[in-house]
């Protein structure tokens, strides 16, 4: 989808990687309104906090009063360690921001976009959604959540004008990485993108109504062995598996 004179909601907006995507899509003449919790300089923005089912509800009410001709649900949030050493008010937040609160923004969207037979959702999900890391349990469950629900809308919505986007990035290197994060990836070699060429591709992605793209070589190759021989990447994720679990050792 062209973005000109397209009106645009997008959460995690005003993020570093969020940031460059409005940066694109803005230069080519799509009109951005960024989901914050509080108001970004020189943007529109709907306030509400999406870790929260208050504030979630906020911004839904907020968005299903408008017509938007896309949605960008980018917004994430991460805990890298031992799932019992991530606390429950964080656990929630996880699920609510990464999964919860894109399907809940589709809800506000789509009755307007299947009313007007045009319209594109594009969820920014992760390559942990496919390949389910270690240490990185809540956040590689919530993203294969989105995954899904990506996939399980495309197959309600056909036939109605409504398109779904699907891109899973592997790690970037923004200030969403903890310092143990970037520990990790110096330990056993993960890549971690610049995030100007990762924005530079998911704006290419919604562009051109694509449907689900994997970023990352060999990741992508590993998406596709982990289903169908997960066994495979169990054996292939070990030894990094267990530099991870000795970060927390102690």
């Amino acid at each position: 989808m062209q973005f000109e004179d397209r009106n645009i909601l997008i959460t995690g907006g005003s993020g570093a990687l969020g940031r460059r995507v409005v940066e694109r899509i803005e230069r080519e003449g799509g009109r951005v309104t960024i989901v914050a919790r509080a108001p970004v300089a020189g943007h529109h923005t709907l306030v509400g906090d999406l870790s929260t089912p208050q504030g979630l509800d906020s911004v839904a009410e907020q968005a299903g009063v408008r017509a938007w001709d896309i949605l960008i649900n980018i917004a994430g949030i991460q805990h890298f360690g031992p799932l019992e050493q991530q606390t429950p008010e964080h656990l929630l937040a996880t699920y609510m921001v990464n999964l919860v609160a894109p399907a809940r923004l589709a809800q506000a969207v789509l009755p307007g976009m299947k009313a007007r037979k045009h319209g594109q959702i594009a969820n920014v999900g992760s390559i942990f959604g496919s390949i389910n890391f270690a240490h990185f349990a809540s956040y590689s469950s919530a993203k294969a959540g989105m995954r899904a629900l990506s996939q399980s809308l495309r197959r309600e919505l056909a036939g109605t004008g409504v398109g779904i986007t699907y891109v899973a990035p592997r790690a970037v290197a923004t200030p969403f990485n903890s310092a143990k994060v970037d520990e990790y990836a110096r330990l056993t070699g993960m890549a971690i993108d610049d995030p100007d060429p990762i924005a530079d591709r998911i704006v290419a992605a919604i562009r051109s109504d694509r449907r689900d793209v994997y970023l990352g070589f060999p990741e992508s190759l590993f998406v596709r062995l982990n289903a169908l021989a997960p066994g495979l990447i169990d054996g292939a994720l070990k030894s990094n598996d267990l530099k991870a679990r000795a970060l927390f050792a102690g």
